[in-house]
């Protein structure tokens, strides 16, 4: 049998098997009910809602920004380096246990220190945690900076000379929160300075806005991969241009649906961006906030279309690890067991 000929009800086994790449995935959006309240406690913070089942059932989001204003206020538990450790490593644990081999994680730090809190208790208490699940798990995982396009470019230069100090827990920066008005060339300056440093370069674009971001944000800020992407499609000559340079989309389809850049997953564009022969992968974003980590993503999107096979699934478990930062030969090794396990359920 050939992984074309897996069957239909095999799928959910191997999707929850083969070895992937997590590459868009926002530490603080990680963080579950339980840990927030367990946090708010140990720090003494008073959060809006009464209970772990209150702030759960607030879960409901028109858009992107209904979404932030909950974000935020669970990020205010976070206060000391133990936090951040205890955040990233509730993460590590569900990332082993959905078989991640890597992850490059990103972490906002002026959520942070405009509450006051060190640079430093954020990068060593995530830095902290990707060593032991380097050493528990053997999962690598790197760290990338990114800057709060709703703020000012200016505001991204400081929180980028707060984090040299640094330098060596992280690897790239990013660009993340509300896309809606704040073009990639909004932060042309830092991400030349970031280039400048030999941080690899990353950037949201065309997830809520136009397919002209997705193009600023590759000729601007010359970033090595578009996380989410997927308006791409509304530009033929984008999408010919994306897949023609394999540039990557860290697709998050869980998140799209609760955010309602679709519908439901079975309105979802990714058998189109695949068909298009793009480099496109499967990540979780924020799954405290979205309805599941890696696993649930692959399992659910597979399931609500069935048009999508084992195939497509080697294909975007081999494009998490085309896409990640990391040295040709470790992704040489990945795929020789990714393909292991594929040749173990056929």
């Amino acid at each position: 049998m050939t992984v074309d000929e897996i069957r239909a009800h095999h799928l959910p086994t191997l999707l929850r098997r083969i070895p992937k790449a997590e590459l868009h995935l926002h530490i603080e959006g990680s963080l579950e009910p339980e840990l927030i309240f367990k946090l708010a406690a140990r720090n003494g913070v008073t959060l809006p809602y009464p209970s772990v089942e209150a702030l759960r059932a607030a879960y409901a989001f028109s858009d992107l920004q209904s979404f932030l204003d909950i974000y935020y206020a669970g990020a205010s538990v976070l206060l000391k380096e133990e936090d951040f450790f205890d955040m990233a490593w509730a993460y590590f644990e569900r990332a082993a246990a959905d078989n991640v081999v890597h992850a490059e994680i990103f972490f906002d730090p002026q959520t942070h220190t405009d509450r006051g809190v060190p640079i430093e208790a954020v990068i060593l208490g995530l830095s902290h945690a990707c060593r032991r699940a380097h050493a528990e798990f053997g999962l690598s995982a790197s760290l990338i900076l990114c800057f709060l396009r709703h703020l000012s470019e200016d505001a991204a230069l400081t929180a980028l000379t707060q984090a040299l100090p640094y330098r060596e827990h992280f690897i790239g920066v990013g660009l993340d929160s509300s896309e809606r008005g704040h073009p990639p060339e909004k932060f042309a300056r830092v991400f030349s300075k970031a280039r400048d440093l030999g941080l690899r370069l990353v950037a949201h674009a065309g997830e809520e806005g136009p397919p002209a971001y997705i193009e600023s944000a590759l000729d601007v800020l010359k970033v090595e991969r578009i996380d989410h992407g997927v308006r791409c499609l509304e530009s033929p000559a984008l999408v010919q241009r994306l897949a023609a340079t394999r540039m990557p989309l860290t697709v998050c389809p869980l998140s799209n649906v609760k955010l309602c850049v679709f519908k439901s997953l079975a309105a979802h564009n990714l058998p189109a961006l695949l068909d298009a022969g793009l480099c496109v992968t499967i990540n979780s974003d924020d799954p405290a906030y979205f309805g599941g980590y890696i696993n649930q993503n692959f399992v659910e999107t597979f399931a609500a279309l069935p048009q999508l096979t084992a195939a497509h699934a080697r294909q975007m478990a081999a494009n998490s690890f085309e896409a990640s930062f990391v040295p040709a030969e470790r992704k040489a090794v990945w795929l020789r067991e990714l393909d292991a396990v594929i040749a173990g359920a056929a």
